[in-house]
């Protein structure tokens, strides 16, 4: 039988969007890391948004607030804070989005497992009991299935095409999933009693990190209010004397004060999302 090699037809060659990242995936310099940061949040937040539309927002409403202020005060320190202050808004969404995203995610997928392993008794396949549960699912987790399920109608075995699943949601639960489905592909075995077992497993872990997130809730609060609070209270001395960080900051000992507090607050924040890290992990 004669074979058939695929070669590329440069007439076809725009029939495929580009991917727009900002990331090149490897993430050896801090940069890149960096971009490989906002790339992801992004993706699991599940925002229909790319990279350069959400630099786009953070310019436009950075320039809006600070143009504002300057309007107001006329205060070139005042509107460099608000600017940035504008700039950060947008990211600071996303990553709100991508939390209650992955919470939601988390909170179906046991109902989802358990729908699975009711669909394995009927002696489907697994790939028939995947496409029916994925379209039985909601969303987000519904179209995260979804887009798994299209990838299988295409021919792509069921391993290969949940591969990135756990990275598009950024849910740590869907490996466990993912590992279980493959290991059975390669194995074999009773995959109702496995996804029955899966099921029971995901809700003892849903519980054991609600209880651990209740355990860490003023640390976690001790974290946002090392965030949040220095730049309000700056703001509000700002709105209320615009010569105040001026003034401040003309004086070498309040410059070098300044520049040290801002600093360990840098370094106070990071430690403690550092730590609180693991315990977010779903």
């Amino acid at each position: 039988m004669a074979t058939h090699v695929i070669e590329s037809r440069p007439e076809f060659a725009g029939i495929l969007r580009r991917s727009e990242n900002f990331g090149t995936g490897e993430g050896k310099k801090l940069d890149d890391r960096l971009n490989n940061w906002v790339d992801r949040t992004l993706l699991q937040s599940g925002l229909e948004l790319s990279p350069i539309m959400l630099l786009m927002f953070s310019i436009f409403l950075g320039i809006t607030l600070g143009g504002i202020v300057w309007v107001i005060q006329e205060n070139l320190l005042g509107a460099a804070f608000a600017l940035m202050v504008g700039m950060a808004i947008p990211m600071l969404y996303v990553m709100y989005a991508q939390s209650q995203r992955q919470k939601k995610i988390m909170d179906q997928l046991p109902e989802m497992v358990d729908e699975l392993a009711r669909a394995a008794r009927t002696g489907r396949s697994i790939e028939q009991c995947f496409r029916l549960v994925a379209d039985d699912t909601r969303v987000p987790l519904g179209h995260e299935l979804r887009l798994c399920a299209r990838r299988i109608d295409l021919g792509i075995p069921l391993k290969e095409a949940l591969v990135d699943l756990p990275e598009r949601t950024g849910v740590v639960s869907l490996q466990i999933l993912v590992m279980a489905l493959s290991v059975h592909m390669s194995t074999g075995g009773d995959l109702v009693v496995v996804l029955e077992r899966l099921a029971h497993t995901l809700r003892e872990r849903l519980q054991y990190l609600g209880r651990l997130r209740a355990a860490t809730a003023a640390s976690r609060a001790t974290a946002i209010l090392m965030i949040v609070l220095p730049p309000c209270i700056l703001g509000f001395f700002i709105l209320r004397d615009p010569t105040y960080l001026s003034t401040l900051l003309a004086n070498p000992f309040g410059r070098g004060m300044t520049m040290l507090a801002i600093a360990l607050d840098i370094v106070g924040v990071i430690w403690v999302l550092r730590i609180l890290h693991t315990s977010k992990q779903t």
